[in-house]
């Protein structure tokens, strides 16, 4: 009888032990799923943070949520801030910013945050993956910058949103100066995953540019020597877009599989270089030229105002710099640097680093007496 009682006893605890095991791995199964994010099974983003401590006008549930994705480097985090704020503070609407950076920046990103007005947006911090860019990017003598990793994060928009149906990208050299949620609002045609501003016809460009020659046109990006290029029938006369803001529709982005596309060009690249010699801009636009072309719509050119950047000088008046609904410091003067266009209208939307690691550069100029 004890014998039996034994065993019974014994059988107990075996369907415990079972049932706390079956229990625990039905849990962690859970947690794999709700994590899992969808678009050709691609890893390497890690979300940081969450902070929704945000006033109660701004996440009304009636209110769509913006996402807004912005890419920031340490040694370019005063250019996200800044953007970051000009957005904030010209907008009603319920905005989630999603700041992809590398392991590195985060802490500095938080604290900066968490210590200035921004501590009440909504955001999360991305940390991107190196690893993904393998086999994929290459170093180019010729050209003078190395790689930026954090430029191709754009290209991963359905992996950092993975829950939004559309989202806003825009480069860390920006200031918004109109309402985000108008943007939001441009119109996709039908089967387009993407609007661009274009080149050729920017209001930035009309302004600005004269006798750009191939700077503006695809074969300022590719190069047309190459077989393949040649075999996709694309005219080298084509004007380009600038991917430094855009507007992406997720679901079609996910359906057309653009991000499997990208990645497939940038391989070619490195075994064939299909980019141009005197590629006229960032390694990234290549690519996304291939894959849209004549397949993207437009966003309105006054939401893209550029070139701030590509001189010292200043090239716009001032009732076209105050008119713009989007400033972009695209080229190599950048606002928060020594020589920069219409510096002061940035670095009004500038807040200082709590610390005090980044610093802004200023040319202090001689006063003659």
């Amino acid at each position: 009888m004890s014998f039996r009682k034994v065993n019974i006893i014994v059988l107990v605890l075996a369907v415990v032990l079972f049932l706390l095991v079956l229990h625990h791995n039905f849990l962690g199964l859970s947690s794999l799923l709700r994590n899992e994010v969808s678009d050709s099974g691609i890893v390497g983003f890690q979300p940081i943070d969450f902070v929704p401590n945000v006033p109660q006008q701004a996440v009304d549930g009636r209110q769509e949520e913006i996402p807004v994705v912005i890419a920031a480097s340490e040694d370019r985090l005063g250019g996200a801030i800044a953007a970051i704020n000009s957005i904030q503070h010209n907008t009603r609407s319920n905005v989630v910013f999603y700041i992809v950076t590398l392991n590195g920046t985060a802490d500095h990103l938080r604290s900066w945050l968490s210590g200035s007005t921004l501590k009440t947006i909504r955001y999360k911090i991305v940390n991107f993956d190196t690893k993904l860019l393998e086999g994929k990017v290459k170093e180019d003598p010729d050209q003078g910058e190395s790689i930026k990793p954090l430029t191709f994060a754009r290209f991963y928009l359905p992996i950092l949103v993975p829950s939004a149906k559309k989202a806003i990208y825009m480069d860390d050299d920006v200031i918004v100066q109109g309402d985000i949620l108008a943007l939001y609002n441009t119109p996709l045609k039908p089967g387009h995953a993407a609007a661009f501003s274009e080149d050729c016809d920017s209001a930035s460009t009309k302004v600005v540019i004269r006798g750009a020659g191939n700077q503006y046109n695809y074969i300022g990006y590719l190069d047309y020597k190459k077989e393949r290029i040649r075999k996709l029938s694309m005219k080298a006369s084509t004007c380009s877009f600038n991917p430094g803001v855009f507007v992406a529709n997720l679901t079609e982005w996910k359906k057309q599989n653009i991000t499997n596309q990208l990645e497939k060009w940038m391989k070619l690249n490195v075994e064939e270089g299909l980019y141009s010699r005197t590629l006229a801009g960032s390694t990234t636009t290549p690519p996304l030229l291939i894959v849209f072309y004549q397949q993207h719509s437009t966003i309105d050119p006054m939401w893209n105002v550029r070139h701030l950047g590509s001189s010292a000088g200043k090239r716009y008046s001032p009732q076209f710099v105050k008119a713009a609904k989007l400033l972009h410091w695209n080229g190599h003067f950048k606002p928060w640097g020594r020589t920069a266009s219409y510096s002061d209208v940035w670095e009004k939307w500038y807040i200082p680093d709590p610390t005090g690691k980044f610093s802004l550069i200023r040319r202090h100029m001689e006063i003659s007496i």
